[in-house]
């Protein structure tokens, strides 16, 4: 039983096969090849232009390889249906901010997906949604649009929407941005206690070199490029006697002081 257990926490959760992209006849990933296993934190860091963010797009399906293969659970991209296991906060910059929503809207949206999408909301799906807003400190937001917002608070918003569902898989395009250094670390802090004792699995792009580095180690695993991936393995049985997203997100109430 524990071989098994074992061989199933070393599960491909991203597959990446000689994975090429070009702007305008500009090449800026060349035959990447690189695996993310279950449970691995995967940290990416580059200049300005190296793709990092490109990457993360083809990852979700909003850009398409110029070449090269992709793998999401062990299944191609291009026949991947289960995007509920995939939690996903892009870059503030690609938000509309006109786009006519609240931000409890928002957050609830997390909930659905293209199979879910006329589901009905549970009670428990709200509370998910409350408590996720009080985690990133805005419950007091919650009926205001989110164009009305400053840019920390958009991402704060975005942060909640990608964690309330619970997802698999966390991938994270410069998460903390515009964001002010306490509740940074608060978040940090938690993304690491739900990745060391929770069934989840992380790819992030930051500039934050000293964060990173202080839990992915100063090494790179791979270097493609101008992009740096910096690993964390994390396969051990996960410890939590808590499993649900409430728990998980209510570490960062404690680890930011909020009462």
């Amino acid at each position: 039983m524990e071989n098994n257990s074992k061989n199933f926490c070393h599960r491909s959760i991203v597959s990446i096969d000689k994975l090429s992209f070009s702007y305008d006849n500009k090449k800026v990933i060349d035959k990447l090849h690189f695996d993310v296993l279950e449970r691995d934190f995967v940290g990416v860091i580059g200049s300005n232009g190296a793709g990092k963010t490109t990457l993360l797009k083809m990852l979700v399906g909003l850009l398409k390889p110029t070449e090269g293969e992709i793998r999401l659970f062990e299944s191609p991209l291009s026949q991947f249906k289960d995007w509920e296991r995939i939690g996903y906060v892009p870059q503030k910059n690609a938000f509309n901010p006109l786009f006519p929503a609240t931000v409890r809207e928002i957050v609830l949206s997390g909930m659905y997906s293209k199979k879910r999408v006329y589901r009905r909301l549970t009670k428990a799906d709200i509370q998910k949604a409350e408590d996720a807003m009080l985690a990133m400190r805005i419950e007091d937001l919650a009926d205001r649009r989110i164009g009305q917002l400053s840019g920390g608070q958009q991402q704060r918003a975005f942060l909640a929407r990608a964690i309330v569902n619970n997802p698999e898989l966390l991938i994270l395009d410069e998460p903390t941005v515009g964001i002010d250094a306490e509740t940074q670390v608060g978040f940090f802090r938690m993304i690491r206690h739900m990745h060391q004792h929770h069934h989840m699995t992380f790819i992030m792009v930051s500039h934050d070199m000293d964060m990173m580095q202080s839990y992915l180690g100063t090494e790179p695993q791979k270097v493609s490029g101008g992009i740096k991936f910096y690993v964390k393995h994390t396969h051990d049985p996960e410890d939590c006697r808590e499993t649900n997203l409430t728990h998980s997100i209510g570490q960062i109430r404690e680890m930011i002081g909020v009462q």
